[in-house]
């Protein structure tokens, strides 16, 4: 089976320490060695809540995103043949725009508390990605929120297709 001796003792300790003991070989934990177990597996399991939670945020995006390709190409059709390009060159534009403003100044507008009455309106965090790292649930937020700010843009931008 590709075992070594070595290995033999070391897995049969780890049987005894580990696993349910039966009536042939009784194997107990201490309270604190119970505590300490019990801490691993909530932790791990706070590791997988955050995983699963930025998996999901993620895959929301990104669908929220791929919108931007459904609008392009709806907005190529409806348009003239000559001005396929710059329709989609506006798109183009428009997600770098909206990507920046509200990396810039969107987010903390929309999402910021206040924290003084005498600030703008947002308080003052936030602005630049200000405070990111010491919460990294902020980013997924960041990010979700940032594809729709785009896609609204995107969206204008195809009702005017033609019309300016």
């Amino acid at each position: 089976l590709g075992l070594t001796l070595a290995a033999v003792p070391l897995a049969s300790h780890f049987a005894a320490r580990h696993l349910r003991p039966t009536m042939s070989s009784p194997a107990f934990v201490t309270q604190a060695e119970f505590d300490a177990m019990k801490q691993g597996v909530l932790q791990n399991h706070a590791d997988w809540d955050e995983s699963l939670d930025t998996l999901w945020m993620l895959l929301a995006m990104m669908l929220v995103f791929f919108m931007h390709s459904g609008f392009s190409l709806l907005e190529a059709g409806s348009v003239r043949f000559k001005n396929t390009q710059n329709i989609l060159g506006k798109n183009l534009i428009v997600v770098v725009i909206g990507f920046t403003t509200w990396y810039m100044i969107g987010y903390p507008l929309a999402w910021s508390a206040t924290e003084a009455t005498s600030r703008i309106h947002g308080g003052g965090r936030g602005y630049f990605m200000d405070g990111f790292w010491e919460n990294k649930s902020l980013i997924r937020a960041w990010i979700f929120q940032a594809a729709f700010c785009a896609t609204g843009g995107t969206i204008v931008s195809g009702a005017m297709a033609e019309r300016t």
